[in-house]
């Protein structure tokens, strides 16, 4: 067994390792960024090595300075956890080239599933049904209404090098092809460095089920249940559960050899998850994809299984053959997890919120787990993804099991930021969901979450400035999400939204994030459309797409203000002239920071 881990990671998954490791009897090593230097997962660990920096790219993405750290604390191994270097096929080859112990698959494992073309070749190798798509990836809009000609619309747009929804776009028609396909590219070169983009026949109503696999070094290999995680907002999972509810044990079996087979194609090795799409009704399960690495949501497993699949990491890595005798284990009960991150969820926007914590307490009842990278008093820093933790609930039945998970949130305390809690309990309140007849675009085109949650203007701001004034009416501005228009009330007298969030999720920019440079505090605007433009949220300024001087229209987008992973588009609300532009690249803004300033056209 390995004596001594690095992890290569933060947050909840690195505390996560960290208690595994203390069970196994194994020395754990954490790395840290300058933000995190007093973080949960640093307190808990034996050992700590500072990487120095604050963005992503100066500390978790640094590949140089994680290996170093591991040769200098004398660690065996290294585990990444999810995110950051997870699924990076250079990181796992440097770490073996340094000798040390990558707790994951084959680097070429990773490589070949990484690339979404590439692994649907794969897959139909393997005798994987896959949904119809192009060959590989394409170079013109053309190609996209060719497609849609051939298939029906609606036609996703994906990123070939990429997942989570980033560089996606789904187009309903022939006259949305060109717009749609300049806009995956751009977003997909942005998120992680390549334009490339291919084409899937889009499923509307089908729900996102995935399958966790498991291999060893001698060629075994088992699936271990299945998850759905159907219940999604800008392709982004918000709940999750095990096992999938409503499918039939032909379908369960027939998705969970496909992906033993797909295992097998790439020679796997340790924990892997191979996502589908599936039309239940029909018994049909389309590949997705495959995540090379531990998912988020794997305490559903765990808790429906009594497994501990990172321990099951750790001795596979090591050596040892697997532990499970054989696939599809029967499970007992069922399991509900929630992400609770750090977003303000009034109106159903989901604007990131990083800062300080008060009391961050979990309830304390039987068949509830609370997973999180932070304690009382630790702080939500917006360099990093928002998650403050996972709540799991467990239960002999799933209507136990929603009950269950409805008095846990109802318990969970979070004081200091707000969290997509609110959000979770309204999802779980629904008949629909209830009932399991769900699919991955229900939330968002079947359910009016925005009216279930509170709105802005009943929702002061946690910043600084919040406008706490019960006299006052609260004013109301234009703000764009997913190329949609909505009005809604300010957050505060320094909130003045004028062009805001399509709160896309995107990988960390590796720039630095720079000074808060030339920028002043916005003043409150006293009607609808003012030219005024400012930051909804802290971030940092990673794309400035305007210049003084220039003719803008309503909808352009203005600039990008990324914040806890997320790239915030920030749009003009009204047509004009931009008269002062306060921000550049790299600028570090705090929620009502004026940005821009535009003059309304002459006509207006």
């Amino acid at each position: 067994m390995i004596g001594k881990l690095l992890i290569a990671n933060r947050g909840e998954i690195a505390v996560r390792i960290i208690r595994t490791c203390t069970e196994l009897g194994i020395a754990s090593v954490a790395v840290h960024s300058d933000p995190d230097a007093a973080a949960r997962h640093v307190r808990l660990a034996d050992e700590a090595v500072a990487l120095g920096g604050v963005s992503p790219g100066e500390s978790y993405l640094d590949i140089d300075k994680i290996i170093s750290a591991a040769k200098q604390t004398g660690a065996e191994a290294v585990h990444p956890g999810y995110g950051f270097l997870a699924e990076n096929a250079d990181f796992a080859q440097a770490v073996q080239d340094a000798g040390l112990i990558w707790v994951g698959p084959p680097p070429k494992a990773i490589d070949v599933m990484g690339e979404k073309v590439a692994a649907r070749a794969v897959a139909q190798r393997a005798d994987v049904p896959g949904v119809p798509g192009s060959g590989g990836a394409i170079e013109s809009a053309d190609q996209v209404t060719e497609f849609g000609a051939e298939y029906g619309y609606p036609v996703a747009i994906k990123a070939s090098y990429g997942g989570g929804g980033r560089g996606m776009r789904v187009v309903a028609d022939a006259s949305h092809a060109a717009a749609s396909f300049d806009a995956a590219r751009t977003e997909a070169t942005a998120a992680f460095g390549r334009g490339d983009v291919y084409l899937e026949r889009y499923l509307s109503h089908a729900r996102h089920v995935e399958v966790q696999v498991f291999a060893d070094q001698y060629g075994n290999a088992v699936w271990l249940g299945d998850r759905d995680c159907s219940v999604q907002r800008r392709h982004q999972k918000l709940v999750e559960e095990a096992p999938a509810p409503g499918l039939s044990d032909a379908l369960r079996r027939a998705m969970g050899e496909a992906s033993v087979r797909l295992a097998k194609e790439v020679d796997y090795v340790g924990a892997g998850t191979v996502e589908y799409l599936v039309e239940a009704a029909d018994d049909r399960f389309y590949f997705l994809e495959m995540n090379t690495r531990i998912q988020v949501e794997h305490p559903v497993t765990e808790a429906t299984l009594g497994v501990d699949l990172i321990a099951e990491q750790l001795r596979v890595a090591s050596g040892e053959p697997l532990s499970f005798r054989g696939s599809g284990i029967e499970p007992r009960g069922h399991a509900i997890e929630v992400r609770i991150n750090a977003e303000n969820v009034a109106d159903g926007l989901f604007l990131p919120s990083p800062g300080p914590l008060g009391t961050v307490s979990a309830p304390d009842r039987a068949g509830v787990r609370w997973d999180s990278g932070y304690d009382s008093g630790d702080e939500v820093a917006p360099h990093y993804d928002s998650m403050v933790g996972k709540l799991i609930a467990w239960a002999p039945t799933r209507t136990h099991a929603i009950a269950r998970m409805r008095r846990a949130l109802d318990e969970l305390t979070i004081t200091g930021v707000p969290t997509t809690a609110p959000a979770a309990q309204a999802v779980l309140a629904q008949d629909d969901f209830a009932a399991a007849a769900i699919n991955t675009n229900w939330l968002e085109r079947d359910i009016d979450l925005a009216a279930l949650l509170p709105s802005a203007g009943s929702t002061p701001s946690v910043g600084e400035d919040a406008d706490t004034s019960d006299d006052e009416p609260a004013a109301r501005d234009e703000v764009w999400v997913g190329d949609r228009r909505y009005v809604i009330p300010f957050f505060g007298a320094s909130q003045v939204v004028s062009g805001a969030a399509d709160t896309t999720i995107a990988q960390a920019s590796p720039r630095r994030a720079g000074g808060a440079g030339s920028r002043r505090k916005g003043k409150r605007a006293s009607a609808a459309g003012s030219g005024q433009v400012t930051s909804p949220m802290q971030g940092t300024v990673t794309d400035v797409n305007v210049a003084q001087g220039q003719a803008v229209s309503v909808g352009e987008i203005l600039m990008i203000v990324e914040a806890m992973k997320m790239q915030n588009p920030i749009r003009a609300a009204i047509d004009g002239v931009v008269s002062s532009l306060a921000a550049k690249v790299g600028d570090v803004v705090a929620s009502g920071d004026e940005l821009a300033v535009i003059a309304p056209a002459a006509d207006d």
